[in-house]
């Protein structure tokens, strides 16, 4: 009974720290993204996903509804970003889920 209480106090203190995650909010940048694309853009109609520095970047050519997980299927995020680059910045680091239409690829940050 003891053990099942303290897991349980691991995965509520999992839970409240993906809350402060869903805080964080895209916002449009001019800045040059450097690295290569998590995805291949021509199979994914110009989108591009860089992650690096507790940051998401995604470069779009059109508006686009983007939301992300992280790998425990937790949603951190979701927005329709406009044609351009926008970046999320994380609280924390580790492997996102990016899902865009169809499109669901895996990010580390």
């Amino acid at each position: 009974m003891r053990r099942l209480l303290v897991i349980l106090a691991f995965v509520l203190a999992l839970g409240l720290e993906n809350v402060a995650l869903a805080e964080v909010q895209w916002r449009e940048t001019n800045r040059e993204v450097q690295g290569k694309s998590w995805n291949d853009p021509r199979t994914s109609d110009g989108v591009q996903i860089y992650g690096s520095n507790g940051t998401i970047t995604i470069v779009t050519p059109k508006r686009i509804t983007v939301r992300v997980y992280t790998i425990l299927g937790q949603m951190v995020s979701q927005a329709t970003l406009q044609p351009g680059t926008s970046e999320l910045r994380l609280n924390s680091r580790g492997i996102f889920l990016v899902r865009i239409g169809s499109l669901t690829q895996k990010v580390a940050i």
